[in-house]
């Protein structure tokens, strides 16, 4: 087989073109300090490369959310801690003014202070976070949620729990709605509120009584009415007769898994409602309280509704904190939720890395010495094509 001069010219150069690829691909690789460059390295590497870049990636996400959702989180803890400090206060202010020794001008002095407190209620049911939006709006994060006109008061927002996504399976509600969180709460004891006939005469006082045996509750509506000043019967909705008695000072009126008590000295044809409880805004709650408060005393049938007033929503008032304080520990173990899902996240990443770098990082001492034997080649392969390229019978003439 002859082979030509340009032949042996092209091997050369095809020699010395395939070394200098080769020295190029290992320079890419010790600037980068990749293995992997292109896709065209190692197919195979590349796709669990992607793979793990993708996992990586989508992980990092989870752990702004939990970020964020933390933020979120912290700043509702916060709002209810200032909710309980608040009630805890209004609270200790009712007691003062229950004690039946403040005068009329004393109890609406302190019924001032509580004003203050209702205002600030407002505020913290209209919390913003960072970004201006309505911690306690639900979805509707644009709208103010709670506006006061006059004596009442309306939600503008929704029933929307906001979630974020902060690991692969696993979501957290980072707010709860206003109507959840200020609206929602039972009156009375949770079970029954226990109220009186504006209409009374006398100076009976109800107390918020409570549930002796729920299997026996049958929920419905009772009316105790003073046949005479020492005899009392109970009836339900329906008028039908459920008990009667002799009235006994703060001694218990119990039927139907219940028991009540009157304090007092009621008046013939006086009468008081057992009714179920229902939900009632915590601010309509300080509201009845502060209006309570201004009620004047003049005799004891004024003196025994501004007490069943107050005591009324000294009950209803322990339902707000008891709503409070249930929600805030709802919010500690979302925010235990989101530490242990940044662990699990973290572990994920770590681990995730470890298996990247195995892949694609290079082996600087291996890819140094390949470098090495890839210029020395090169230098072969020059100094060759130079000593084939003299080769010609021409060189032998004389």
């Amino acid at each position: 087989m002859r082979i030509s001069t340009n032949q042996m010219y092209q091997r050369g150069v095809d020699a010395m073109l395939e070394q200098q690829s080769q020295i190029n691909k290992t320079q890419i690789q010790l600037g980068t300090g990749k293995r992997v460059v292109v896709p065209s390295d190692d197919p195979t590497a590349s796709v669990q490369i992607l793979d793990l870049k993708k996992s990586i990636e989508v992980t990092q996400r989870y752990q702004d959310n939990i970020g964020a959702a933390r933020a979120s989180l912290d700043m509702e803890e916060k709002s209810l801690q200032s909710g309980i400090d608040l009630v805890q206060r209004v609270r200790e202010l009712a007691v003062q003014a229950n004690s039946g020794v403040l005068s009329d001008q004393q109890r609406r002095g302190i019924a001032v202070e509580m004003t203050e407190h209702l205002a600030g209620l407002v505020n913290i049911a209209n919390t913003q976070d960072s970004n201006g939006d309505y911690l306690f709006a639900g979805f509707s994060t644009a709208a103010k949620p709670f506006n006061q006109n006059a004596a009442s008061f309306s939600y503008a927002g929704d029933q929307g729990q906001r979630l974020l996504q902060v690991g692969p399976t696993r979501q957290v509600a980072v707010t709860d709605s206003g109507t959840e969180v200020f609206q929602a709460i039972r009156t009375g004891n949770g079970t029954f509120a226990t109220s009186y006939n504006a209409a009374n005469t006398g100076s009976g006082v109800i107390d918020p009584g409570s549930v002796v045996d729920v299997s026996a509750w049958v929920r419905d509506t009772y009316t105790i009415t003073f046949t005479t000043a020492t005899a009392y019967e109970v009836r339900d909705s329906a008028a039908a007769l459920v008990t009667s008695g002799t009235y006994q000072a703060d001694a218990a009126i119990s039927f139907n898994g219940i028991q009540t008590g009157i304090a007092g000295t009621p008046a013939a044809g006086d009468s008081f409602t057992i009714a179920p409880s229902t939900n009632q805004d915590a601010f309509t709650t300080l509201q009845n309280m502060v209006n309570a408060l201004n009620r004047g005393t003049g005799d004891a049938a004024s003196k025994a509704e501004a007490a069943n007033d107050l005591n009324r929503s000294m009950v209803d008032l322990d339902q707000v904190l008891e709503k409070f304080t249930t929600l805030q520990a709802g919010v500690g173990a979302r925010l235990n939720a989101l530490d242990n899902e940044e662990s699990v996240n973290e572990d994920f990443v770590s681990i995730s890395e470890t298996a990247l770098s195995a892949v694609e990082e290079l082996d600087y001492p291996e890819a140094i010495s390949r470098f090495n034997r890839q210029l020395l080649a090169l230098q072969a392969a020059q100094q060759t094509f130079m000593k084939v390229q003299n080769l010609s019978l021409f060189n032998y003439l004389n």
